[in-house]
C-alpha cells in the first residue's frame, strides 16, 4: 500500500478512535470502496510514484546560471526592440511601452538572480543575435513569444527543483519570475493579433499545442536544453550563431535599458 493511502486510512482510524476496531475497519473498507468507485484509488496509489518522477537531478547552480544567462539575452533583445519601436510598431504606443517595461523587468530579474541572496552567475554576457529577429513586427513578436515560452518552462523547472529541495524562498521567487514572463508572452501574442489569454495552465513539460512557432516542441526538464533550443533558433551564447547577425555586450546594452515609471513590485519576496 502506498504512503498516501496509509495517511488517508490512518487519519480515518485516528479520528474514530472511540469506535470499536470492527467499526473502524468497516469505515476504512468503505473509504477504499468509495475511492475505487470514483476511479481515485489508482491515483492515490500512484501518488508517490508521481512525486518521485517530479524530482529532478538538475544541478541547482547550473539552473540558476542558465536563468541569469537567459535574462542577459532577454534584456538585450527587449532593449533593442524598444530602440527600434518607431520602425517596428508605428502608431502603436501600447506595444512600444510594453517593450520598454519588459526590458527593465528582465534587467531587474538578472540583478536579483546574481545577488548574494540567489547566487547565479551568467555563463556569458556576450550574445549573438540574428539580424532577422528585428526584421519586422511579426518576426519580433513571434520571437518574443517563443522566448518567453522557454523562460516560463525554465522557471517552472526552477520552482520544482528548489521546491523539492526544501528551498521555498527561491522556489517562490522563480514562480514570481515565471508570472512576469507569462505576462510578456500574453502581450506579445495579443500585439501579434493572437489570443493573449490562451493558457489554462502555463506549459511545463507538455508538448506545445498553441498556435506559435514552437508548436509541437516539448517542454524541457534540463536547464541546458533551454540553451540548446535557443541556439537552434539562431542565438549564440558567447559564440556566433548559425544565422547572420551580430554580437551584443550586456554591459553596454543594459547601460541604456529603458525604465518605466508605471512598474510596480520591483523586489521579490
Amino acid at each position: 500500500m502506498s504512503d498516501s493511502l496509509n495517511l488517508v486510512y490512518g487519519a480515518i482510524d485516528s479520528q474514530n478512535a472511540d469506535k470499536s476496531a470492527a467499526t473502524r475497519r468497516q469505515l476504512v473498507a468503505g473509504t477504499a470502496a468509495t475511492l475505487g468507485g470514483m476511479g481515485l484509488l489508482g491515483l492515490a496509489e500512484n501518488a508517490d510514484a508521481r512525486v518521485t518522477a517530479s524530482r529532478h537531478s538538475q544541478d541547482p547552480q547550473e539552473l540558476l546560471n542558465v536563468a541569469a544567462t537567459a535574462e542577459v539575452a532577454a534584456t538585450i533583445i527587449n532593449t533593442l526592440v524598444f530602440e527600434n519601436a518607431a520602425r517596428l510598431f508605428p502608431n502603436d504606443p501600447v506595444t512600444t511601452r510594453n517593450f520598454r517595461a519588459a526590458a527593465r523587468e528582465e534587467l531587474i530579474h538578472y540583478q536579483v538572480l546574481i545577488s548574494s541572496k540567489i547566487g547565479a552567475r551568467a555563463i556569458t554576457k556576450r550574445i549573438w543575435l540574428p539580424n532577422a529577429i528585428l526584421a519586422d513586427r511579426a518576426t519580433v513578436l513571434n520571437t518574443v513569444e517563443v522566448g518567453d515560452t522557454v523562460f516560463i518552462n525554465a522557471y517552472l523547472l526552477a520552482t520544482t527543483v528548489f521546491g523539492n529541495r526544501g528551498n521555498g524562498a527561491t522556489a517562490r521567487i522563480a514562480a514570481e519570475f515565471m508570472g512576469t514572463e507569462a505576462v510578456h508572452r500574453a502581450l506579445a501574442r495579443q500585439s501579434n493579433g493572437k489570443l493573449g489569454n490562451d493558457r489554462v495552465f502555463m506549459r511545463y513539460s507538455q508538448v506545445e499545442d498553441a498556435d506559435s512557432a514552437a508548436r509541437g516542441t516539448p517542454g524541457f526538464t534540463r536547464a541546458l536544453s533551454h540553451v540548446r533550443f535557443l541556439e537552434s533558433r539562431g542565438l549564440g551564447f558567447g559564440k556566433m550563431g548559425a544565422q547572420p547577425g551580430a554580437f551584443y555586450e550586456f554591459d553596454q546594452v543594459s547601460a541604456r535599458t529603458p525604465d518605466d515609471p508605471g512598474l510596480s513590485t520591483r523586489t521579490p519576496r
